[in-house]
């Protein structure tokens, strides 16, 4: 969403004004690319995780303000949902014992944020959709209190004019309506950040996007939503249809949804912030002050705050970063395809084979996309999103095959490559690869874990689907703080 927006009306000479002001943006933006302005000397990674509160029932708690309040740390913000926060992870380099230093500080700060969130009747949960939430917890009144949640939702339905319909079919159907975008706060995800040089930032976006499926199928965590059995990872098709500003007529058109895959391979950065430009009309149109070809061509470097926005409101799978920190301008990839947990190892061996295979398939003399059709790795996601570690994929050389043999047999030693070519200390390589490959031998992730746990407890202990839906998420609350990676889980 980039910075905080307050409670206002647009005008259409506001929305006019947003228009000519991020193509200005846009053109600023070719300028410093061709200049080579960026800082590329010390590339980063960087990690964020949306969290969900519950009560001691395991319900939703709507009580993102107050634990907030009693956690009072910078790193925990507010989200869309006041059963959501989420943690900004600080940067930091790879090298040597990078993942290790993640988990440990990750581990620390959820734990102290724990501790404190239980003094208002609140626990934290790393999940990709909560398993008890029903249609009354997202409602208008759920949304949390900061003014650009109401305003980001006003936005999206004066531009569709009418309620969100959503509809999932997967192993059993639902098919709803929200006159909200609250049910986009059931999706909580992870999202990694890496930095990248303008040169290479077209060959790590295009090998982000080529294993995005894979991704979503090793991590799969979101399997229930609203009580049913649907996709292993929900989030795909909820989150896509809980953000579309487009009627159905609109749709009828071919108009592009503002949750997109995308639908080509890239030479570029600035082809995704073009057609940010090109394709999506503002939500936001709020001006900064700042003339961005002034700030550059005076030396300085431009915020490019309308660029910021709009691209924060268009949420790619693998969205595109241009950010300033301390007075420098950088590139991000920022991955965002995965579900939150289960626990904080599993989340790191997920950034560690990302962070890995990424690079290894960016630096190959042959690029994966001269070999691999865009519509292809797109098949991929959504096969992965509706099937999970089960599904089956397509793979150049390879034809088509069970995702987990691919990882297996081809996508773990380039992952286990590229991790040597980050200078990640060889036992913390060995150690998260290691927890990828025993998922794929007992084909077991969140998203397996919940939806067997649920089928145990309603037909062994006979209970109804929501006594059975709380009691997943009671001994998942419990396994989560264990640490105990998610293949290692037993079935109560």
């Amino acid at each position: 969403m980039g910075e905080d927006v307050g409670v206002r009306t647009f005008s259409r000479e506001d929305r006019a004004r947003y228009r000519e002001k991020v193509r200005r943006c846009l053109d600023v933006f070719a300028e410093m690319l061709r200049e080579s302005r960026f800082d590329v000397e010390r590339p980063m990674t960087g990690l964020e995780i949306e969290l969900n509160l519950v009560d001691d029932d395991f319900d939703p708690a709507m009580r993102n303000a107050d634990v907030l309040e009693a956690i009072a740390d910078p790193a925990f913000q507010t989200e869309l949902g006041q059963f959501n926060v989420e943690i900004n992870v600080e940067p930091r380099r790879l090298a040597g014992t990078g993942t290790a230093a993640f988990e440990e500080h990750v581990r620390a700060s959820l734990n102290a944020a724990e501790s404190k969130a239980r003094t208002v009747g609140a626990h934290m949960v790393m999940v990709g959709i909560l398993p008890t939430l029903r249609p009354e917890h997202l409602t208008a009144e759920t949304l949390s209190a900061n003014p650009r949640y109401a305003l980001l939702n006003e936005q999206i339905f004066a531009a569709r004019g009418e309620d969100l319909p959503i509809a999932i079919s997967g192993v059993e159907r639902l098919a709803t309506t929200a006159d909200t975008i609250t049910p986009e706060a059931a999706c909580t995800s992870t999202q990694f950040h890496l930095q990248v040089s303008p040169a290479q930032f077209a060959d790590y976006w295009n090998a982000a996007q080529a294993i995005a499926g894979i991704q979503v199928a090793l991590g799969a965590n979101s399997p229930l939503f609203f009580g049913r059995e649907l996709w292993r990872e929900t989030r795909v098709p909820l989150f896509q249809q809980a953000t579309d500003t487009r009627a159905e007529e609109i749709k009828a058109q071919g108009v592009r949804p503002r949750v997109w895959f995308g639908e080509r391979w890239i030479t570029s950065v600035f082809d995704l912030f073009e057609e940010n430009v090109r394709y999506f009309p503002a939500l936001l149109p709020v001006c900064d002050p700042e003339d961005p070809a002034t700030t550059l061509h005076s030396g300085g470097v431009p915020k490019l705050a309308e660029l910021r926005l709009h691209n924060g409101t268009i949420y790619r799978w693998n969205r595109p970063v241009y950010d300033v920190l301390k007075g420098r301008p950088h590139l991000r990839v920022e991955n965002r395809v995965l579900p939150a947990g289960p626990t904080v190892l599993d989340t790191v061996a997920n950034g560690a084979f990302y962070f890995g295979l990424v690079r290894a398939l960016a630096e190959s003399d042959r690029p994966l996309w001269s070999q691999m059709s865009f519509s292809a790795a797109e098949e991929n996601f959504q096969a992965c999103a509706r099937h999970g570690i089960d599904a089956q994929v397509y793979w150049p050389g390879l034809g088509y095959l069970p995702v987990t043999e691919l990882v297996l047999r081809r996508l773990l030693p380039l992952a286990h490559h590229g991790l040597d070519r980050w200078g990640v200390d060889p036992a913390e390589r060995d150690r998260l690869l290691g927890i990828v490959e025993q998922r794929c031998l007992t084909s077991r992730n969140g998203a397996t874990w919940q939806v067997e746990t649920l089928h145990r407890l309603e037909s062994a202990d006979h209970l109804d689907r929501p006594a059975a839906l709380r009691e997943v998420v009671r001994h998942y609350v419990d396994l989560m703080h264990s640490n105990r990676p998610v293949h290692e889980w037993p079935i109560p």
